[in-house]
């Protein structure tokens, strides 16, 4: 399925784009040879090849979650520019 110009100039008008005639020769040409790719793509043997979102085996490493009881959250404090009771005070940002 070949590109026209005008197949741009309809998706240049759904996306609200205003293309100069250069643009929309320029980008007949760079997506349809994207297009041409694709179809190249689609002519390829992938029977047994399981679906990817990553083309390498990658492995999330999380660490492990800790939970910290609040009396133990001092060394958190010591770093807070004003604190009261334990807790982080703040400046008062909604009038009532």
């Amino acid at each position: 399925m070949a590109l026209t110009k005008k197949d741009v100039e309809h998706v240049a008008r759904l996306a609200r784009l205003a293309l100069t005639e250069k643009e929309k020769e320029d980008f007949t040409e760079q997506l349809g040879k994207i297009l041409g790719y694709i179809e190249k793509l689609n002519e390829m043997d992938i029977t047994g090849v399981p679906p990817t979102a990553h083309p390498f085996f990658t492995k999330t490493v999380w660490r492990e979650d800790k939970t910290y009881r609040w009396s133990e959250a001092g060394p958190i404090l010591e770093n807070a520019p004003e604190k009261e009771e334990g807790f982080f005070k703040v400046r008062k940002v909604i009038e009532g």
